[in-house]
């Protein structure tokens, strides 16, 4: 037979009251099994808890150790039924979030903000990744969100538009374009061009292309490049113009200036997905918050 989380309720209730009487109340039980509980406590660690006597009830030295480690162990227990508690309601628990470089420029800070006052008992682990890696990453359940272009979407994914902003021309300040408050598509032709590539940068590489085709212009493109931070530092160094989202603002480089686009269709959309079929309470607490917290 073993010692059971019963026995040494019973023992702390005794320990505490040094009346089995009172005890026996504590508990809602009736003195006689409460002492055999106790007698065979006794019996199963082989030594004396208690003295007792028809007048009064004290712990042995020995009693008094045990006390203090089982308090612990029946706070341990507490803690744990309540730890797995918060787990399945999804109140406590892990959460990875995939994000394109772009998002954490504005989306994700504050997202992550929010969900810290929030949801303080979810962990969110972050991973850096391009929309398409990030398609493929919630597939094979690398990450349980995505903030991404979903341009890449699949069969038993989920995704709801969560911003949209503006394309802006980024240029030098030095540039003779620099001079207009607005930039045509026809500006652009023939003009140094740093562009994204098609595959990190396949979104904007594709969104691109396809209004400077519309327009029927063919800008002279000298680099093809995945992020937007190092297309920035590309303008910076004069190498070309640059066609980046607004956000990229935010990246405050000396010595660029950003114009309007006078181009129909001149944005990117952003967007928060998962996969349909996902059960972990933690994910879905964090998902609906993050639909919430972005107007979704």
């Amino acid at each position: 037979m073993i010692i059971e989380l019963n026995h040494l309720r019973c023992f702390v209730a005794v320990a505490e009251e040094l009346h089995f009487g009172r005890a026996a109340a504590r508990l809602c039980m009736t003195q006689p099994p409460l002492s055999r509980q106790i007698h065979l406590l006794e019996e199963l660690l082989g030594l004396m808890l208690f003295e007792r006597n028809s007048r009064s009830v004290r712990l042995t030295d020995a009693g008094r150790v045990y006390y203090e480690d089982v308090v612990r162990i029946l706070r341990m227990g507490e803690q744990a039924a309540e730890s797995a508690k918060r787990v399945a309601r999804g109140d406590a628990g892990q959460v990875t979030l995939g994000f394109t470089a772009v998002s954490a420029y504005q989306l994700m800070p504050g997202l992550l903000a929010a969900a810290r006052a929030r949801l303080p008992g979810i962990k969110v682990l972050l991973k850096e990744m391009v929309s398409e890696q990030q398609v493929k990453a919630l597939e094979t359940r690398a990450i349980d969100l995505g903030i991404l272009r979903c341009q890449f979407a699949r069969p038993g994914l989920e995704h709801c538009l969560i911003a949209r902003e503006p394309l802006l021309l980024a240029l030098p300040a030095a540039h003779p374009l620099a001079q207009q408050e607005a930039i045509d598509a026809a500006d652009l032709d023939s003009v140094p061009f740093v562009m994204y590539s098609t595959g990190g940068g396949g979104y904007f590489h594709d969104r691109i292309s396809a209004l400077m085709s519309a327009a029927g212009v063919l800008p002279d493109y000298v680099q093809f490049i995945d992020q937007t931070h190092t297309i920035v530092a590309l303008v910076h160094a004069g190498i070309g113009v640059a066609i980046v989202p607004a956000s990229a603002q935010k990246l405050c480089f000396q010595g660029i200036i950003f114009r309007e686009l006078w181009v129909d269709g001149a944005y990117a959309d952003i967007d928060f997905a998962w996969t349909a079929d996902q059960t972990n309470p933690a994910v879905e607490n964090f998902r609906r918050f993050a639909l919430e917290h972005f107007g979704g």
